[in-house]
């Protein structure tokens, strides 16, 4: 069975030479925010110096049977209806259509489909939720001050109190 990527960094299609089994089972993860905690943010590392770095990160599994298509009009459909939902607020909007037919119609053959059928989720949340009132307010000071969008929505996600 092929690794599940759709394309090599060369751009060159890679394509199956065996169908994966039907009834194949995947357990796919979604990462959400997520970002380095320093153990000097910590209250008590400052009065007992017991501290280690952690993370903190909200994922969700996803869990189910998933299907492989390589259907060039499903294909064309999950291509357009992805192009449009990034395009929306685009200021000069591309579309699939915007392109010779021919093209898109070559590059679909580089493209393998699949739809995966949920029937479990489960979430992870690891927000500092484990340390006391004070080491969580220097967790939320230290994220704010960063220069990466990513950690900062970290901080409001972190319980205060």
């Amino acid at each position: 069975m092929c690794r599940p990527a759709f394309r090599r960094a060369t751009g060159e299609p890679r394509r199956c030479t065996r169908r994966p089994p039907s009834k194949l089972l995947i357990s796919p993860t979604f990462a959400g925010p997520q970002a380095y905690i320093s153990p000097s943010w910590y209250v008590t590392k400052h009065e007992r110096g017991e501290a280690v770095p952690t993370w903190n990160y909200v994922a969700v599994h996803a869990y189910g049977p998933v299907e492989f298509f390589d259907d060039a009009d499903r294909l064309l459909e999950v291509v357009t209806r992805v192009t449009d939902a990034h395009e929306r607020s685009g200021k000069d909007r591309w579309a699939v259509s915007d392109a010779p037919a021919d093209f898109i119609k070559a590059e679909l053959k580089g493209i393998v489909g699949l739809r995966l059928q949920i029937t479990r989720l489960d979430g992870t949340r690891k927000m500092s939720q484990n340390r006391n009132a004070a080491d969580r307010a220097g967790v939320i000071e230290g994220l704010s001050k960063s220069d990466r969008d990513e950690t900062r929505r970290v901080a409001h996600l972190i319980p205060k109190g």
